[in-house]
């Protein structure tokens, strides 16, 4: 991982934990799937760096990548603060679920920090995604990787 996606993970992870304590923010319904958004960006990364993954699969991961790093999105981090990474959290779960079904799902499984199984956490987000995004934001956020 290079330095700048380094500093971008550890900085994400802290601002959404720091967020996530605060009394107002605790019974936040999202707080759980916004908490796996710094594991999700380390996977991304780990996936650009894995010679298993096809280049077509990467060149999706990047645009994603590119994604959460960016300010400007479709539900901006700079205004919304830590909730504004919904958005970014349901695009790396439809990434990441179109690679596993073009590639072994071991693959994806081999770089994933968290604690709950990966392919649960996906199926979950995307299960989800129309709740937390809504559903014209969900369409929107497909298109962008293709």
């Amino acid at each position: 991982m290079e330095e700048r996606d380094k500093d971008f993970y550890h900085k994400l992870r802290l601002k959404i934990k720091d967020w996530s304590e605060k009394e107002e923010n605790r019974s936040y319904r999202w707080t759980k799937w916004l908490l796996l958004g710094p594991d999700l960006f380390h996977l991304l990364i780990r996936l650009t760096a894995d010679p298993d993954v096809p280049m077509k699969e990467k060149a999706k991961l990047a645009a994603v990548i590119a994604y959460f790093i960016s300010p400007v999105d479709l539900v901006p981090e700079l205004i919304l603060g830590p909730t504004g990474f919904l958005d970014d959290i349901v695009l790396t779960a439809y990434a990441l679920n179109a690679i596993i079904n073009n590639i072994n799902a071991d693959i994806v499984q081999r770089h994933w920090a968290g604690e709950e199984d990966i392919i649960v956490v996906i199926q979950n987000i995307l299960r989800l995604a129309d709740r937390m995004v809504g559903s014209g934001l969900f369409k929107r956020l497909k298109r962008v990787l293709k």
